[in-house]
């Protein structure tokens, strides 16, 4: 498979539109990239350990911890409308 017809490939399947010029600099960008993949490919990573970030990802949230909260109540004292342990609110889907 040649770089040209992956330029013509990749353009048509992203419904893009090149002109020969285009397409001839493509080509010639996408075979350097495949030149310098190739040469990465080279290089002993054996002694590196797989990561999937480059930096730390920890969990900046507390602990999850069961604690007091409202009763249902609590929660509607102040409702300007209530009825079955629920808050009555104006329609806003029609």
């Amino acid at each position: 498979m040649s770089a040209q017809f992956d330029v013509r490939y990749t353009a048509q399947l992203a419904r893009l539109h090149l002109s020969e010029e285009e397409i001839a600099k493509f080509q010639t960008q996408i075979s350097q990239i495949l030149a310098y993949v190739e040469k990465l490919e080279q290089v002993d990573v054996s002694g590196v350990e797989p990561t999937a970030h480059a930096n730390a990802i920890f969990n900046v949230f507390r602990e999850d911890a069961p604690r007091d909260w409202f009763t249902a109540e609590d929660a509607l004292a102040n409702a300007p409308r209530s009825a079955n342990q629920l808050f009555i609110v104006p329609k806003v889907i029609e």
